[in-house]
């Protein structure tokens, strides 16, 4: 994980808090929230104001999310809105915190300059004791004020106000002016300066959740159905029509075109398909090379037809079908049939242009894992849980053509690769050793649930 660190690739775009004023407003929100401390001066913190530092001190990753339900926040700035979510657990969760934060950005810009704020995303699930809870979750909503509850306490000037303004006798009423004026002193002059903050409902139709080893939950589509990561005997019956997991490729495949969910690379306008296949071979090259100890650092194409040539015999039937495609797309070879059930149908395609487009690149990406540049973009989580496993040229190769690829033009290599608009995290720091040396190269992720 070091090599990710240094890259940016891994902990990037968090948000440094290291003067003491802030960190004293971060501990009076962390004692109000979770009623812990952190002893630490400089720290970096999420979207959500989660600190890799701070749970490696505490030996808690979920201090901020605890059973990995209703996830609270600490927002000490409105920069915090282009961070990462760290140890996301469900895939709405950043979106939801970044919406929050776009719509009540001058309020929270103003609350933020004399206080922390500190809030919770809230459905009515406390816990997941069985994989049906998850289906309980209709809805998130967010409650957030301040630690000194500025948020609350104009509400009630603002009530007291409207009193003052409609009862005839209010003039005489000096219980009633000096509580008044008692609150404004506190929220300033709410008249002019609101500090309320939006009610804002999420609904939940369609995520991904990493409870119970990874669950896509579709029921926002004509056709509903939930499709486990793992074996889905595992999570026993769903209140859904149907679940499906990997080995049903079939299954899943009709799913995804019954409800008119994904297109073929080779159908897309406006991309160039066949150097999109060609680069998931190079990748599908590199594992099979890698797993052979072959040195990797710096590899280009060239060098990676070598190795294709060396290890033929080795490729898997993925990388032929894709041969075959590519082959029909460049060279006006015969149409390959690649159905469902063969390894390289997933490769070949992509989400089409709906509001689900990176619920169903994500699920794309776990599918087909030999695709690292997929798996980073749009599977984090999974990215970091397979990098792990990898031989050290792997990784070593991956990092370089990250840093040297996709690093240099992110919503470049988006729009190639996807077509349209796609969720992204803003631009990293290239390093951040402090980071490094505080959690270790292993960070929080050591110790992911």
């Amino acid at each position: 994980m070091h090599r990710l660190i240094e890259k940016g690739l891994m902990f990037g775009n968090l948000v440094r808090v290291d003067s003491p004023i802030l960190v004293e407003r971060y501990n009076r929100a962390l004692q109000h929230l979770v009623s812990k401390q952190t002893k630490l001066t400089d720290f970096h913190i999420d979207i959500s104001g989660y600190s890799p530092e701070i749970g490696d001190e505490l030996g808690d990753d979920l201090y901020l999310n605890h059973h990995g339900v209703n996830r609270q926040f600490i927002l000490l700035t409105t920069e915090q809105v282009d961070a990462p979510l760290l140890n996301a657990k469900f895939s709405t969760s950043r979106g939801i915190l970044q919406q929050f934060m776009v719509d009540n950005r001058a309020e929270l810009f103003a609350l933020t300059a004399r206080d922390a704020v500190a809030g919770e995303l809230v459905n009515t699930v406390y816990n997941f004791s069985d994989p049906a809870d998850l289906f309980k979750i209709r809805k998130v909503t967010i409650e957030a004020d301040t630690t000194s509850g500025t948020v609350a306490t104009a509400k009630k000037l603002g009530g007291l106000i409207d009193r003052f303004k409609s009862e005839p006798d209010a003039w005489f009423d000096d219980v009633l002016i000096a509580e008044m004026i008692g609150l404004a002193k506190e929220t300033g002059d709410v008249s002019r300066n609101p500090v309320n903050l939006r009610h804002m409902a999420f609904g939940q139709d369609n995520f991904w959740t990493a409870h119970f080893g990874g669950i896509y939950a579709f029921r926002g589509v004509e056709h509903p159905a939930a499709i486990v990561a793992g074996n889905k005997s595992k999570v026993g019956d769903l209140p859904i029509p149907y679940t499906f997991d990997f080995s049903q490729r079939s299954a899943i495949a009709k799913f995804l075109n019954l409800n008119d969910l994904v297109e073929p690379i080779t159908d897309a306008r406006g991309v160039d398909a066949a150097a999109i296949l060609r680069q998931k071979m190079d990748f599908i090259v590199v594992a099979v090379a890698a797993s052979m100890n072959e040195y990797l650092t710096g590899a280009m194409r060239r060098d990676l037809r070598v190795l294709g040539r060396k290890y033929a015999k080795l490729l898997p039937e993925a990388w032929h079908g894709l041969d075959a495609l590519v082959r029909w797309a460049e060279d006006d070879g015969p149409w390959p049939k690649i159905t469902s059930d063969h390894p390289a149908y997933f490769y070949t395609l992509r989400a089409k242009a709906h509001p689900d487009a990176s619920l169903v690149n994500m699920l794309l990406a776990e599918m087909t894992p030999l695709d690292v540049r997929q798996l980073f973009i749009c599977h984090k989580e999974v990215f970091y849980k397979a990098y792990a496993k990898w031989p050290e040229e792997k990784k070593a190769y991956v990092v370089d053509f990250l840093d040297r690829e996709y690093q240099v033009d992110k919503a470049g290599m988006r729009e190639a690769l996807f077509g349209h608009d796609v969720p992204m995290d803003a631009p990293a720091p290239a390093k951040q050793p402090d980071l490094i040396t505080r959690v270790g190269p292993w960070g929080s992720v050591a110790r992911r649930n």
